[in-house]
Formats: C-alpha cells, structure tokens, sequence
C-alpha cells in the first residue's frame, strides 16, 4: 500500500490529526484559556475581586459555614427510591467536610458529605459544594457561572459532554492519536532543527502554511507531546481503566481498609458520638511542623472525615505553592482530643514522579512566566492544527472538485466552523457576562446559552452518577497523601 515507512507515516499523520484535530484545537484553545482560569474568574464575577486569601480560621469561618450546608433537594429526592424508610428533613451524620484554596483563588471552594441513614447501598452518600468569602463565611451565589475553571477548563478536557462520560473518551482517543501524530510528524520532518527556523511568508501560499505548521508544531513539540501524555495518565486510573472500582471493587475495599489500619487513619465510622477538638490549634500544629522541617507552612486543603463521631480525624494538607506537586506532606489528627495520629513520611521516587507529572500539567505554582509560555504553548497547538487544515484544503481541493469529490470542501467548512465557532463562543459568553444584569436569576445559565453550549450544569455529581475525584485536587477522604484512586466528588474545578 505505502512505498515507505515515511508514507506510511505520512498517512498515519494526515488522517489522525484530520479526524480528531478538531477536538485537540478545543483541547489546546481552550486549554490556553484555563491557564488564568481563576484570574478570568475574578474577571466574570465582581463579588470575588479581592486579593486572594489564606485558609481561614476554621472555628470561625469555616465551621458556621460547613454547618448552613445541605444537599440540594433534587438529589435528596432522586437518592429517595433508594433509601428504605422517610428521609430526614436535616442530614447529619456527616461524612466529611472539606474545603480547598489555591495561592491564586481569593473565594474558597467548601465540600459536605453525609451518609443517608436506610440507604440500601451503605456506601452511598449525598454531597454538596458551596462558595464562601474566606474573609467573613458569607455564602456566595450559586447559580452564576466561574467562566473561567466553570466553563473553559472543563471543555478543555471533556468537551462539557457529560453523557456517559463521553467527552472524557472522545478528548482522551485525540490525546492518543496526537501522540501518534507527533512521532509520525517527527518521522517525516527529518530536519528538525531546519524546520524550526524556516518560514517564508513570500513564498507560495501553500509553502508558507505548510512552513507555519511545521514551525508551530517543532517549537512546542516537548510541550504538546507532555501535556498529551500526562492528560492521559491523570485520568486513566478514573476514567479509562477503572478497575479499582469495577472489576477489583471488593479488593479495592479490603486494600483500603488494611491501609487505614496500618497508617492509623480509621477507614469508617465507630457509632460512638464525639466531639470536635479546636481546628485551629491543629492547622496552627501543622504548620509549625512543617516550619520546623523547612517548608512554607501554607494550607490547601483541610479534610475532617466521620465529624461527630469517635473515628473522626482532621487532616491538614500543605499548599502546593513552591513546588510542582499540588498538595502533600499531610498531618492529621484525632478529632475529639487533636492528638496527632501520623505525620506523612517522604514520598517515595514514583510517588514523587506521579505528583511532579500531575502538578506540572496542572500548573498550581507560582511562576507567572511559565504561566504565559503555557498559554504560548497551548495556542501555537491550535494554530498548528488549523494550518495543517488548511494545507489540506488548499492541496486537495483542486483535485477533488475536478473528480466532483467534495472532501476538501467539507473539511473546510468544518475547519471554518470549528475555528470561528471557539473564537465567537468564548466571546459571546465574555460579552453575555458584561451585559446580563448581576441579579438575573439563573445567569450562569444564560451565559452559557450565549456561548452555545448547554445550559450550565450546578451540579457535576447528577443523580445516579458515577463518583468522580477532583482532577487538580487529587486527596481521597482517608488516604495518606494525594493521589490515590478512592472517588471524590468534584465540580469540576473549585
């Protein structure tokens, strides 16, 4: 069929980034936007235009805040067939509460669990999330739309296509077929080096396209080749290859409570009412602690797991904001007494790997040039895609209209509309944003529409859905440090 290896890879190239460029341009377009997700979020809502704040005192703030939380009544309704008996008018046998900052977030991202009593299923639970000022506890609204880390970085990785998890599918199969395409581009662009340094604008046109996409593809092709792969390995373990939860589940369970065993962390409840020791002198704990090892003392994540109950625990996560990986070096608690029950050893070589890899492509550090040659990186990927749509069309399109083929009119008109439907939607929900009244109800909605898209969904975890953990916050209730595959509910992104 192929004359050489080099056609062959020729093929391979045109046909895999013909049939899924379109996805990877949203990938990398949008994928450039979520860079400064927090700071378009501050942009689209005025009410978080404050300087961004530090964990905040949890008897104070925190608690009154996690206490007026419930879950909302359409979940309470859909877990009803599911329960055997009424269902409570309060939930509060809790089963966590959580909440998570970044060195960026100037709002704070809170989470509550609880378990249902009779529900048939005793691992089932209804959750809810909520958006509080960290300065006074006072409850943000929630039904206006974070544009930001709500809308353009979840399209950058799952398309918003909730469905049966499809979305996730269709952006991983073009991350596999990217990487396929990047080596059989290397393999036919021998000269690397050459193409890196070569575009001539006065050349002819369909010389200077195919000059621009090589050029934009060599320059980023260490970055586009990275972020295709640890996309991939982020969610392989959740969404790909499951098997923790399906074909392993009762092992994973056993493996789960044999690790909380040995580490001292009880993996459920006791039955044996408790009471809450001061938070703050934990949180002030840790990070005396972690002073006293040399690291900046910053907290990101504070989970209390069984509140209320003998088995209860508090555990202190450090921010992720010196260092590539995200959150780490956990300490934790005995709830009732604050007395420290594991302080979390060095992480080994792989586990430090896997961290390094997942915070890289996250990119929850402080180093703002990096930030910027992200964005550079993630656009020169889409415009990478859109020259080689149009060198495809500009070379075939002659001869398919002389053979009365319309391929080449096809693919351009998809191109046309891929191209100018991201660019019109990303501005009609940022002009939606300027021109909706503040107090519209429902407005998060409406700048959805704008854009196109779906009406905005408030609730990622749906009824009946499968659990999900948060893809930039990768802490399980219980687990010794981040990472590890026990589902977590997340919207997303807070």
């Amino acid at each position: 069929m192929f004359q050489n290896f080099r056609q062959a890879m020729a093929w391979l190239h045109t046909w895999f980034g013909l049939v899924l460029g379109f996805v990877l341009m949203a990938a990398f377009f949008f994928g450039a936007l979520s860079v400064f997700d927090r700071e378009i979020d501050r942009w689209a809502l005025p009410a978080t235009r404050f300087e961004p704040q530090p964990m905040p005192s949890f008897e104070r703030v925190l608690r009154p805040a996690f206490e007026r939380l419930q879950p909302d009544p359409a979940l309470v309704e859909a877990m009803r067939p599911r329960v055997d008996g009424p269902m409570p008018e309060r939930f509060d046998r809790i089963a966590y509460w959580s909440a998570y900052t970044t060195h960026r977030d100037p709002v704070l991202a809170i989470y509550a669990g609880w378990e249902v009593p009779g529900a048939k299923n005793p691992d089932e639970q209804l959750y809810a999330l909520g958006t509080i000022d960290p300065r006074d506890g006072s409850a943000l609204r929630d039904d206006q739309l974070k544009i930001g880390s709500g809308f353009f970085y979840p399209m950058h990785y799952s398309l918003t296509v909730d469905w049966k998890n499809l979305g996730f599918w269709i952006v991983g199969l073009a991350a596999m077929a990217m990487l396929a395409a990047l080596v059989s581009g290397v393999v036919m662009h021998r000269r690397l080096f050459r193409e890196l340094f070569t575009f001539r604008p006065d050349r002819a046109r369909l010389r200077s396209v195919l000059d621009l996409h090589n050029l934009t593809g060599v320059v980023a092709l260490p970055f586009h080749f990275f972020f295709a792969f640890t996309g991939l390995l982020i969610f392989a373990s959740t969404y790909y290859f499951p098997v923790g939860h399906t074909q392993l589940h009762d092992l994973h369970e056993m493996h789960e409570k044999h690790e909380a065993a040995a580490l001292g962390l009880p993996h459920g409840r006791s039955g044996v009412a408790a009471g809450l020791a001061n938070v703050d002198a934990m949180v002030a704990e840790a990070q005396r602690r972690w002073e006293a090892r040399g690291m900046a003392g910053d907290v990101g994540f504070l989970v209390l797991q069984h509140v209320g109950d003998a088995n209860g625990y508090v555990s202190v996560y450090r921010a992720g904001t010196d260092r590539i990986a995200l959150v780490g070096q956990g300490i934790h608690f005995k709830a009732d007494t604050g007395e420290l029950l594991r302080e979390d050893p060095p992480a080994t070589p792989a586990w430090r790997a896997a961290e390094f890899l997942t915070g890289l492509h996250l990119q929850h550090f402080r180093h703002w040039l990096l930030r910027w040659l992200y964005v550079l990186g993630g656009l020169s990927g889409a415009a990478c895609i859109a020259t080689g749509f149009l060198f495809f069309v500009e070379k075939r399109k002659r001869q398919h209209a002389a053979r009365g083929s319309q391929g080449a009119r096809i693919v351009d008109a998809l191109a046309v509309a891929a191209v100018t439907g991201m660019v019109l939607a990303t501005l009609g929900i940022l002009v939606a944003n300027r021109v909706l009244p503040e107090h519209l109800p429902g407005r998060g909605d409406w700048e959805r529409w704008a854009s196109g898209a779906p009406g905005w969904r408030r609730w990622c975890m749906q009824p009946g859905a499968a659990r999900r953990w948060r893809a930039d916050c990768p802490i399980r209730p219980g687990a010794s440090r981040p990472g590890r595959s026990r589902c977590w509910p997340w919207p997303h992104r807070c």
